[in-house]
């Protein structure tokens, strides 16, 4: 990357303060790049979902990891929970989604709160293992709330094999006008469920896959206790790559948990952070990181800044982190401070491997927690900081009533904030489309078919707050 007219910033920059300059391309497509990270997570997509509690989950873990990303386990779930939800993941299809299941005599008002959790808002009615209908919510309307689920789902559903061709499903559920289909083995066996968008889905990503066939997922750890067994734990699970986290990454703890980490010889990327200069980078790779998680205080859900004045605009923070960990053969996550799929293309074009993204997913059908309405009827669901009281009180349950007060009194980040569903884009798989549609062209417009390229090649300039504001669409006219 380099700067228009080779100028040096005066100052540091964030997402907003810069710009992309197009290049000559002779990329024919936006489907011709290939946004596969070189990172060694064996990602085939640039993304990262944070590992915050409100976010990821193995409901998000799944969904990601199916088009090609990753989650990261926060690191407050006990280790037997991440271990069961690293089982979870790795045994999910890849094509064909986890659907709600229902038995049939279940009732209406069962099935009403449990659709929800999907965008399709449909379950399985399934019995003895074998799928004997589909209900939605449109089934269950003007019902009553007690009426068995078996008196209203529809039996005569899409029913394909779980082989089935992405393309010849799409085919199947268009031709058929219905909401999804059906996967079944070949006992008849429930498999999954897939919708028309989904198989559409299936055709434009691919799954980033363990060497067994399994969907990648990673955790955290802290920078407390006993880290090496902890690593060592997650490592017998089955975990793709271990992130060693703290707010604070460029002190002597986290050196000596990425030593203890290093020593065990994990077969797996180690991430650590977080840091936002050279020196802190340097420090991490030395001590044993592969990839370094880089920011401090953009999240949405972050009070860092205004709470001590410590940080970094993000864009340069990459740009310098990213620049030392090639210099000495490692990589750089970006994390935090996106908010557009533009500050993704950016954190991209200034070197990060991959863009790690939290409070912009928390607002889906997949983060954990209940989906909630407020008064006026707009779904939303509740998001937190990781340093934020209730965060805290999470991790620090197990502790004393006074160390917990006491740790209490110094909380910073925000505890409660409602994170609202786009009722175009509710779905994580949506926000990916749209990011990925961004990205990808961002890719041809710089000329690169590669994320490598993207970075060789991109031109970026510094803008006004003006100029900012001009690139804006209108909803309205002026």
């Amino acid at each position: 990357m380099r700067f228009l007219h080779d100028t040096t910033p005066p100052n540091d920059l964030t997402y907003d303060d810069v710009f992309m300059v197009p290049r000559h391309s002779a990329i024919a497509s936006r489907y011709d790049v290939d946004l596969s990270t070189s990172d060694g997570t064996g990602a085939t997509l640039p993304l990262v979902v944070a590992n915050m509690t409100a976010i990821a989950g193995k409901r998000m873990a799944e969904t990601i990891a199916r088009r090609g990303g990753l989650t990261v386990i926060p690191q407050d779930i006990p280790i037997p929970v991440v271990a069961d939800v690293i089982r979870f993941v790795k045994s999910r299809h890849l094509v064909f989604d986890t659907p709600i299941e229902l038995r049939p005599d279940q009732t209406v008002s069962e099935a009403l709160a449990l659709m929800p959790k999907r965008s399709h808002r449909a379950a399985v009615v399934v019995d003895g293992g074998r799928p004997v209908g589909v209900v939605g919510e449109a089934d269950c309307a003007e019902v009553d709330r007690f009426t068995q689920v078996r008196d209203v789902m529809t039996s005569g559903f899409v029913r394909l094999t779980e082989d089935a061709d992405p393309r010849e499903a799409f085919d199947a559920i268009d031709a058929a006008r219905a909401p999804l289909a059906v996967a079944v083995d070949a006992d008849g066996a429930l498999v999954g469920v897939l919708t028309r968008t989904g198989a559409l889905r299936a055709t434009l990503y691919t799954p980033a896959v363990d060497s067994g066939g399994g969907l990648r997922i990673a955790a955290a750890i802290g920078v407390n206790g006993d880290v090496a067994a902890k690593a060592a734990e997650l490592i017998e699970a089955g975990v793709d790559c271990l992130v060693v986290d703290t707010a604070h990454g460029h002190q002597d703890r986290m050196i000596e948990a990425l030593r203890a980490v290093r020593a065990i010889d994990p077969a797996v990327p180690i991430a650590a952070g977080n840091v936002v200069d050279a020196d802190g980078t340097r420090a991490l790779i030395e001590a044993g990181a592969d990839i370094v998680k880089v920011g401090v205080g953009p999240g949405a859900m972050c009070t860092t800044r205004m709470m001590t004045g410590v940080g970094r605009p993000q864009f340069s923070a990459v740009l310098e982190c990213a620049g030392t960990a090639r210099e000495l053969g490692k990589h750089v996550w970006a994390d935090g401070g996106v908010r557009h799929p533009r500050d993704v293309a950016l954190a991209l074009a200034a070197g990060a491997s991959s863009v790690m993204i939290g409070s912009w997913f928390a607002g889906t059908h997949e983060s954990p927690g209940d989906l909630l309405t407020d008064s006026d009827g707009r779904a939303f669901k509740v998001s937190f900081g990781m340093a934020s009281a209730r965060a805290v009180a999470n991790r620090t349950s197990t502790e004393s009533a006074y160390d917990r007060a006491r740790k209490g009194l110094y909380e910073e980040g925000i505890s409660s904030s409602r994170m609202y569903l786009d009722p175009q884009r509710p779905g994580v798989e949506d926000l990916v489309d749209q990011i990925c549609s961004g990205v990808r062209s961002s890719c041809t417009y710089a000329g690169a078919s590669s994320l490598a390229e993207f970075h060789e090649r991109a031109v970026v300039g510094i803008q006004s707050a003006a100029g900012f504001h001009e690139g804006r669409p209108l909803s309205t006219s002026w």
